[in-house]
């Protein structure tokens, strides 16, 4: 198989990156024709179609494999830099991960206050739902993940970090106006809050509870912040899915009750980062892992 020129794989991610060729070309300091011409060669190189020339660009299928590796290559690079006793710049090394939106407001900000301060490291997290951060981590977007999926991603390694309780709670004033009569029959009509138009946690409770038939009421308050969901929860909005973490003390004080206590909900998380032999990446799984096992159930 023939080699792929390390020039045209990132001038690939410098396209992918800057959004168009013209943008590329600048930070290359390459004329855009001769952008193209890379990105041709290396798709005639390869047999494939690596970009879809939209605005702003976007990889294919094919050019998500070339664009992750390109980034994996970037990371070994600083790496070596960084054992050789020099920097290939002056800016801290950055760690890019994906992490959904309960464990960024537990568990997960403590757990990266354990990683070294050497090698110096610059967080950048993307918040997506667990369901969906393995998504970034295949394009590329991201070297770690913090993913519901148990299947590796290309390239990738995973390990197990714990599961992650969620109870169906509300506000006592809320019980009181809005469930009377059976639970199940109650909650396909009760006011009720989620994450996003993808969050499926209540859906799939009160399926639960009526053995597979129907679902939350329609009757839906989007809060798109996980604070700002249980939040809305205690104030009366709806009924929710709330992380066991943030409803102990709510539940303590009586600011909010257990809708069914014996049926919490676990979800299993997964850390799931590159297979690089990068220190960086290493210290950040150390910590996650160890923080996962204290944070969250086994």
């Amino acid at each position: 198989m023939s080699e792929l020129p390390l020039d045209q794989v990132r001038t690939l991610l410098a396209v992918v990156d800057e959004g168009t060729f013209d943008a590329a070309a600048a930070v290359l300091h390459l004329t855009p024709s001769a952008v193209s011409q890379r990105v041709k060669a290396l798709e005639q190189r390869t047999g494939r179609v690596l970009l879809v020339r939209s605005k702003p660009v976007r990889p294919t299928e094919s050019g998500e494999v070339v664009v992750r590796f390109a980034r994996q290559l970037a990371r070994l690079e600083r790496d070596a830099w960084s054992e050789l006793g020099a920097r290939a710049d002056s800016e801290p090394t950055r760690v890019s991960i994906a992490v959904n939106a309960d464990s960024l407001a537990t568990w997960f900000l403590p757990a990266l206050t354990r990683v070294p301060d050497e090698p110096p490291l610059r967080f950048e997290l993307h918040r997506e739902d667990e369901e969906h951060t393995a998504t970034l981590l295949r394009e590329g977007l991201v070297m770690a993940a913090v993913t519901s999926s148990p299947d590796a991603v290309a390239g990738c390694s995973v390990r197990p970090l714990g599961r992650m309780r969620y109870v169906a709670a509300a506000s006592p004033d809320f019980v009181d106006r809005q469930l009377g009569g059976p639970l199940g029959d109650a909650l396909t009509k009760a006011p009720v809050v989620t994450f996003d138009r993808r969050d499926t946690y209540q859906d799939r409770f009160v399926r639960e509870l009526r053995h597979g038939s129907g679902g939350a009421s329609p009757a839906r308050h989007a809060i798109p912040t996980s604070e700002g969901f249980v939040e809305a929860v205690t104030l009366g909005l709806g009924w929710g899915m709330v992380p066991e973490v943030q409803a102990g003390a709510l539940l303590r004080t009586g600011r909010l009750v257990q809708l069914a206590p014996e049926r919490p909900v676990d979800i299993p998380l997964y850390w799931q980062q590159w297979k690089l032999d990068s220190p960086a990446l290493a210290a950040v799984a150390e910590a996650v892992t160890a923080a996962g096992a204290e944070a969250l159930r086994s």
